[in-house]
């Protein structure tokens, strides 16, 4: 076996002067409603880091991955605790995933829970980490997040849900909008989930805590 073809995965350096304009987590949603006889638009519009509001990144970060700007792509105490919950429920799931492996699950590769591609997954974060700045890592990923069916990115999220830029999302909103990035199809920012409801009120409060920004 070519180890190496197994494991191969693509070039990241281009990220720091290219937007992306498509990942592969697009590519593979929107085929499941163009197999049902669906076309659904893609709703994605970038925007600058300086243009988000610093509500969604304290938001984003205290709910996805609260050690982002002090690791180098990996939190090894989350994926300690996730391997010993799946040690616990005797499966194999995702869980304690940075921002940077998240976004190279997103960019780069299909969903999947085979251990092979987690693999990939930590070369490209690997990868990532040591050729883009912590500020550019965390543009893409707030421009290429899933926020529901066909809507992709913080700006696309915000007009969306609350009919404004993400230049001009309020923290309450910043929160909820955090609450949904783990399961986004299933559920919405706004409504009456009482999983959003309890989530981002903890996410909220840490905010509080620290100071809204």
């Amino acid at each position: 076996m070519d180890v190496g073809k197994y494991f191969f995965t693509p070039d990241v350096e281009w990220l720091a002067r290219q937007n992306p304009r498509l990942t592969e987590m697009m590519v593979h949603q929107e085929r499941r409603p163009e197999k049902a006889g669906k076309r659904i638009a893609i709703r994605h519009a970038w925007v600058p880091l300086k243009k988000i509001s610093p509500h969604v990144v304290q938001a984003v970060i205290i709910g996805e991955d609260d050690k982002f700007w002090q690791h180098r792509g990996f939190d090894f105490e989350a994926i300690q605790r996730a391997f010993r919950e799946d040690i616990k429920e005797r499966r194999f799931k995702s869980g304690g995933s940075t921002i940077t492996q998240q976004l190279a699950k997103n960019l780069f590769l299909m969903p999947s829970k085979n251990p092979v591609r987690k693999v990939k997954e930590a070369i490209l974060a690997w990868r990532m980490e040591r050729v883009l700045e912590k500020e550019r890592i965390l543009e893409i990923y707030l421009n290429v997040a899933e926020w529901g069916e066909s809507i992709y990115g913080v700006e696309a999220a915000a007009l969306h849900y609350y009919g404004k830029r993400a230049s001009r999302l309020s923290p309450t909103e910043a929160a909820r909008l955090a609450a949904a990035l783990p399961n986004p199809r299933r559920y919405s920012p706004v409504g009456s989930s009482g999983y959003i409801k309890n989530r981002s009120r903890i996410i909220y409060s840490v905010m509080k805590k620290r100071g809204i920004r």
